[in-house]
């Protein structure tokens, strides 16, 4: 049953409602509508934690959705799915997907950063010392992209780029 017949509770219910009503005066056409709407769905699908659901939901969205903001927002919800279930790889190929349709994704840099530096310290803690200077070279490269794109908004990421050596100095400008 689609999540949006299965609300259990008057707050979800009313919601779900008017982002119908809503939907249906939007001056788009028919296709992009039906395209929100698995969107809409696979959102609310990956909230409650039903990955499966809102994967098949992204899907659809994709074989309609034109727009390529819109179609990044829904790949990048694919990548964070992929990353839960820690398939990195796939994540990786999908968060690239989403960048390669809106570049301005400081999320999809950030979180790619955040596999390369796992993987990296993997590495480390085997002993791939080479291996783990590479993947952190990676990390450092696309996390400089996401805080030139997001200053101010990853002061953790600002702080590892400094303390590892791996700062440039225009990164903050």
């Amino acid at each position: 049953m689609p999540r949006t017949q299965n609300k259990d509770n008057f707050i979800d219910k009313t919601f779900t409602v008017m982002a119908d009503l809503i939907v249906k005066m939007m001056p788009i056409n028919d296709k992009a509508k039906r395209a929100y709407v698995y969107y809409r769905d696979g959102l609310s699908a990956q909230n409650a934690g039903d990955y499966a659901e809102a994967l098949e939901n992204y899907e659809e969205s994709l074989k309609l959705e034109e727009s390529p903001f819109d179609r990044s927002e829904t790949l990048k919800n694919i990548a964070i799915i992929y990353m839960s279930n820690g398939d990195e790889d796939l994540a990786l190929e999908t968060y690239q997907k989403s960048l390669d349709q809106n570049s301005n994704q400081p999320s999809c840099l950030k979180n790619m950063g955040l596999i390369y530096e796992k993987r990296g310290r993997t590495a480390q803690e085997e002993g791939l010392q080479d291996e783990a200077d590479r993947l952190f070279d990676q990390a450092a490269e696309v996390w400089t992209q996401a805080v030139r794109l997001y200053p101010g908004g990853y002061l953790d990421i600002e702080n590892w780029l400094k303390t590892t050596g791996r700062s440039n100095i225009d990164v903050y400008f």
